[in-house]
């Protein structure tokens, strides 16, 4: 079932007004591009519960909803201190900033980056010099199946781009931190669009952080397309803390050369509805990656994750770790699926799903998955859903360590394993105080194992 025509009509007109006020700030190309969004957009509609792969996620307050595009509005007075604030301690250097969808040079900053180190804003590089993004921007992120990357693909104005040349170790990471505002003219969209690519041999790691301030129901549909080279290795770490009246749609797809070596963290803790398609493709020989992930959700909040680890060539290895940490009337969903080609024998592929359900009403939907059509593989998956275990509690209880604390403790190291894998300190300690903070404003007690 596709979205209704009236709001089909509603999207196509905007698309039509959306390339009148953008006629002639991009190459030709990039305007073809766009169409070619909004008529697959218009041919798939909004996804429904019917979709086998939107079945556990109801996006119909999005499909219902009218947002207005985010362009032209107001930074709401942000200071450099709360930019500060809502990054990380430490990351200012190597910092691009984007408010509502467009990038502020105002906030942004790249100090400790050397010249040949492409990074800024796309729609700049788009004006001055599209060349090199012509070979990678909506190459590798296919709208052919998903409404949300069709949308963005017809109204991507500006995101980030960072090209990493071959041979470069970069020692900082590079923050793109994207803040959202509230505004009193009602809802909106900002539709951003990333490329990151790591050149033959290099070595980076790049943060990618989605905010918001206030608590204004918006929606966030970004796409992020990432090259990693020959023989580099990229640590790639997308955090999600959107306000919690906010939707966010995220797809992030990977291509991997020969030898590449990818480490993907998905941190997901804020927004009323947070989905994230995360994909990669090991494309040549010895690629190896990592999914690393942890979602935390209260309330009534939902976060759904679909990845796919697709081994296209042989000798390729893969690792996947989601723990999910569920409270109040929140539900997780997670769906992960590793697919290997017929010619990628060798492939050495495993996957773990764990989940923590913290009061009776949260709830958890999931679905690891294997396709194998090679016959010299090693290949495993798993999933669990429980609750915080009574003997741990009383164990923790009888070495003098209150009923709360011990069940806090408990739940921090079921998440500590997926948030010690990220390497960058400052967001490790600020995602251990978020989960504190989070932890101690429970109102109902967590819900124990019983044996």
């Amino acid at each position: 079932m596709s979205a209704t025509p009236a709001n089909v009509d509603s999207y196509l007109a905007a698309f039509d007004r959306h390339e009148r006020n953008t006629n002639g700030e991009s190459p030709a190309w990039i305007h073809s591009i766009r169409r070619a969004g909004i008529s697959r957009f218009a041919e798939l509609g909004f996804p429904t519960t019917r979709h086998e792969e939107w079945r556990f996620t109801n996006v119909a307050p999005i499909a219902q909803g009218s947002f207005t595009p985010a362009r032209g509005r107001p930074a709401n007075d942000l200071t450099l201190d709360e930019i500060d604030r809502l990054g990380f301690d430490g990351l200012s250097r190597n910092r691009l900033v984007f408010v509502n969808g467009r990038c502020s040079a105002r906030f942004s900053s790249l100090s400790a980056l050397s010249g040949d180190v492409g990074a800024g804003s796309l729609a700049e590089a788009l004006t001055l010099d599209a060349g090199p993004l012509e070979q990678h921007l909506t190459r590798y992120a296919r709208c052919d199946e998903n409404a949300f990357a069709a949308l963005n693909t017809a109204f991507f104005e500006d995101g980030a781009r960072v090209f990493i040349p071959q041979g470069r170790i970069l020692e900082e990471p590079i923050l793109l931190l994207f803040i959202s505002t509230s505004a009193a003219e009602g809802a909106f969209v900002s539709h951003p669009r990333n490329v990151i690519v790591a050149g033959e041999g290099s070595r980076a790691t790049v943060i990618e952080s989605y905010v918001g301030v206030g608590d204004a129901a918006y929606l966030t549909n970004s796409v992020t397309e990432i090259v990693v080279g020959e023989n580099a290795r990229l640590e790639y770490c997308k955090v999600q803390a959107e306000s919690l009246r906010a939707f966010h749609v995220a797809t992030i797809q990977a291509h991997q050369d020969r030898n590449s070596h990818f480490l993907s963290h998905s941190i997901s803790h804020g927004a009323r509805l947070a989905r994230n398609d995360i994909r990669s493709v090991l494309n040549a020989e010895g690629a190896e990656c990592t999914f690393n992930g942890l979602y935390l959700a209260d309330g009534e909040q939902l976060a759904d994750h679909h990845t796919v680890i697709d081994h296209a060539k042989p000798n390729c290895a893969s690792r996947e770790f989601y723990n999910g940490v569920l409270s109040g009337h929140s539900r997780g969903v997670f769906n992960g699926k590793i697919f290997v080609r017929k010619d990628a024998q060798k492939t050495d592929a495993k996957q773990t799903n764990r989940n923590l359900l913290l009061s009776d009403d949260a709830t958890v939907d999931t679905k690891p998955q294997l396709e194998i059509f090679a016959d010299d593989v090693k290949c495993t998956h798993g999933a669990t859903i429980g609750r915080l275990d009574e003997e741990a509690v009383f164990y923790l209880r009888s070495r003098g360590i209150g009923t709360d604390e011990a069940r806090r403790m408990l739940v921090c190291a079921f998440a500590s394993g997926v948030i010690q894998r990220i390497s960058v300190e400052a967001v490790r300690e600020q995602l251990d105080r978020l989960l504190i903070r989070r932890l101690e404003q429970e109102t109902q007690p967590l819900a124990i194992s019983k044996r």
